[in-house]
């Protein structure tokens, strides 16, 4: 009986090893590189009087520009994000009993298998407006961001 439960125990654990959960899976695929633009690199970087040069150092370039009544620039940052998770998990374990003695021996066995699975999708947006004056430096400039 104790011989039973040692390779039962050590079935469980081998079925649990091969397991990653959703969090650990999202972790392996994410690119968290350090040349992304977020609301604390514009809190942080983007000042009034800034170049449209030095704006470009820090956000790259925009995925609009237009002018406003007055003519001066006005400078457009339209960020999507889309993140996707799918985990799946599937183990099985198989026993194979033998018995002897009686008069005809045998086997017999048992197996469970199982699989679970879990899916997430995460959508996140980040739009920058700059305004520039008429010497072409950042008079203003606001953001709003979105995560749904």
């Amino acid at each position: 009986m104790r011989l039973l439960m040692v390779l039962l125990l050590g079935a469980a654990m081998l079925v649990n090893a091969g397991c990653m959960g959703a969090g650990k899976h999202r972790d392996a695929v994410r690119d968290d590189g350090t040349d992304r633009i977020s609301a604390g690199v514009v809190q942080k970087e983007i000042k009034v009087g800034m170049s449209s040069a030095e704006v470009v150092e820090v956000l790259g370039s925009p995925n609009m520009v237009t002018t406003d009544a007055q003519r001066r620039e006005v400078w457009v940052y339209d960020k999507v994000s889309t993140e996707k998770v799918y985990s799946t998990s599937s183990g099985g374990v198989g026993v194979l009993g033998l018995v002897f003695g009686g008069s005809g021996g045998g086997a017999g066995g048992g197996s469970y298998s199982g699989s679970s699975g879990a899916a997430s999708s995460t959508q996140r947006t980040l739009t920058i407006i700059i305004k520039y004056d008429e010497q072409g430096l950042v008079r203003d400039f606001a953001y709003r961001q979105s995560s749904f």
